[in-house]
């Protein structure tokens, strides 16, 4: 990481970003891609939350709008009698670190409100009324790259120039709105965005020149975690994709990676951590 500060303040817990930390994925919705409809429930989210922090997850990133290739919106409030719930169980329970991945404003605010220590917006803050709303909540808020919508951001991915120029040039500007709409930079976070409106031949160059990104000079979260281009690369169905993911969570790490948001906490833990024993060897 290449950010002024090693430590992110995320509420009334403070980060560790010296060293990569893994967010464990907690979706409470009913169509997610990987894994839709098994912690809907709220003490079956409890429960997998509970085992992802025994395994070694640092955050967990409560999201309860899917965002997978072909979703279509989901209203405010059913958005926020989702994740409310969730949010206040695992800060009051548990005490964890929690991260809600949502572009709506409503949810944001309520969710700090209940203690959520990070926001973890797929639209980078572009929805009306969502800068102000982050701005209000003191928190933290990571950043991603985008192109398109869910419903239609797979169905012809195309750039005028190398991606992770594109990538890179979206996340500087958006960086730039946030700091002018009066989010502190060493508030930001950003996230490529693999997957979301990128080919496979995208997603493997971003990774492969992910470094490109350090130039911006803020934490790069990563988010790879059973996605689609680990099946079409390996022809592996969701459930088999472990092995593949690992591999680029390590990729990730020693491209500059400081979070890495997964499914699958406890072997994505020991990749992160035998890749970093690895890397410190050479400082």
């Amino acid at each position: 990481m290449t950010s002024t500060s090693a430590f992110l303040n995320c509420g009334r817990h403070r980060l560790d970003l010296s060293f990569p930390r893994v967010m464990g994925v907690l979706n409470v919705t009913p169509d997610s891609f990987s894994d839709g409809g098994r912690h809907v429930a709220l003490d079956d989210a409890l429960r997998h939350a509970e085992r992802m922090l025994a395994e070694g997850a640092a955050i967990i990133d409560v999201g309860g709008e899917s965002t997978r290739p072909g979703a279509v919106p989901v209203a405010p409030q059913q958005e926020l009698d989702r994740v409310a719930p969730v949010v206040e169980a695992l800060v009051s329970e548990l005490d964890a670190l929690v991260s809600v991945d949502t572009s709506c404003p409503q949810v944001m605010r309520e969710s700090a409100a209940l203690g959520a220590g990070m926001l973890n917006d797929v639209r980078a803050l572009e929805r009306e009324g969502a800068l102000a709303a982050a701005c209000g909540t003191g928190l933290p808020v990571c950043l991603m790259h985008r192109q398109g919508e869910p419903r239609d951001m797979q169905q012809a991915p195309r750039y005028d120039v190398a991606i992770e120029e594109a990538v890179a040039d979206y996340l500087a500007e958006r960086v730039a709105v946030c700091e002018a709409g009066g989010l502190r930079r060493e508030r930001l976070l950003i996230d490529p965005g693999f997957g979301f409106g990128k080919t496979v031949e995208h997603n493997l160059r971003l990774l492969n020149r992910l470094e490109r990104l350090a130039t911006l000079e803020l934490p790069l979260l990563v988010g790879m975690s059973r996605k689609s281009m680990i099946g079409k690369v390996l022809a592996r169905p969701v459930e088999e994709r472990l092995p593949g993911g690992l591999a680029l969570t390590a990729l990730a790490v020693e491209r500059g990676a400081r979070i890495l948001r997964v499914h699958d906490v406890a072997p994505s833990v020991d990749a992160v951590n035998m890749t970093w024993a690895v890397l410190k060897e050479g400082c």
